[in-house]
């Protein structure tokens, strides 16, 4: 008589991968250069990324590579300072600008999960008289003879970054069919990889793959109020890659004036719709922001 054999139940399938996430690449040069249809071209494009996924990096933006090299140098050799020297800056001499160094672990952006890293922040430098307020202050700088070069070169990259940022706001006005100039009165990694976008639709983290001479741009919590959530502000992280070299990043914030209100603009708002969000002040918003990270 035959035996009954019980095969084992087939394995479920895995699941599909997630498709890759492209985080498109937009050239600006044809802006600076003053050329109306490729300003169109480029509008669309920033319109488009700006949607899904919220990230894109800009190539064509006249920073020029020997000063993003000279910043990545200049950095490295502050890093090397000894620790009582770093720490004689820390940001803590500035509450109200924070500016200066941050050590390892003083940033918290996620509840419970100190930050590995280090930090050094700058901004403008105040005019003579004038009266610091929120992120206002003045710098902190190593001395020259410890660090050659360190204050020049971040400040000239600072100038070059500010005015870039401006560039990118009168582009993000035209992707919105607005007036060029309608943002004025508001207004980096190094190639080692580890920045992360999180996909929305697919609930799946994909890693920003670096650009040569690109900068990642991407889309702010007070741009997505101000666009009634037509722009995307997506999650992003950073996951040090295995490396035996160091991960160096700048990053440059351009907060707007902090007396701004952000409320929606009108080419964002539907026919019988309300706006998602009430207006802020930015100020209001900022404080709300750091005041979670420190």
């Amino acid at each position: 008589m035959g035996s009954l054999e019980s095969e084992p139940p087939a394995p479920a399938p895995a699941p599909a991968p997630a498709p890759a996430l492209t985080i498109p690449v937009v050239d600006i040069s044809g802006y600076l250069s003053g050329d109306a249809s490729a300003t169109s071209s480029i509008a669309a494009a920033l319109h488009s990324a700006a949607r899904a996924p919220g990230f894109f990096q800009v190539v064509g933006h006249g920073v020029s590579p020997d000063l993003r090299a000279r910043v990545f140098e200049r950095l490295a050799a502050f890093y090397r300072l000894p620790a009582g020297q770093k720490l004689a800056l820390h940001r803590d001499n500035s509450p109200n600008g924070l500016r200066g160094y941050e050590a390892v672990g003083n940033q918290t952006l996620e509840p419970g999960f100190a930050d590995r890293k280090e930090g050094f922040m700058v901004g403008a430098e105040l005019a003579s008289g004038e009266t610091a307020r929120f992120l206002q202050g003045a710098n902190q700088w190593p001395d020259e003879d410890a660090c050659p070069g360190f204050r020049d070169t971040m400040m000239e990259y600072f100038e070059r970054l500010r005015a870039l940022s401006k560039t990118m706001f009168r582009l993000m006005a035209l992707s919105l069919s607005l007036d060029e100039k309608y943002f004025d009165a508001f207004v980096g990694s190094k190639d080692l990889g580890g920045l992360e976008v999180f996909h929305r639709p697919t609930q799946t983290w994909h890693p920003v793959t670096p650009v040569k001479d690109a900068f990642v741009v991407n889309i702010g919590d007070m741009m997505e109020r101000w666009t009634n959530e037509k722009y995307t502000s997506t999650l992003h992280r950073v996951i040090s890659p295995v490396s035996d070299r160091d991960r160096y990043s700048v990053a440059f914030f351009n907060e707007g004036l902090l007396d701004q209100i952000i409320e929606c603009i009108p080419t964002c708002l539907e026919p019988g719709a309300e706006p998602l969000y009430e207006p802020v002040q930015v100020e209001a918003h900022l404080r709300k922001r750091y005041g979670s990270s420190y």
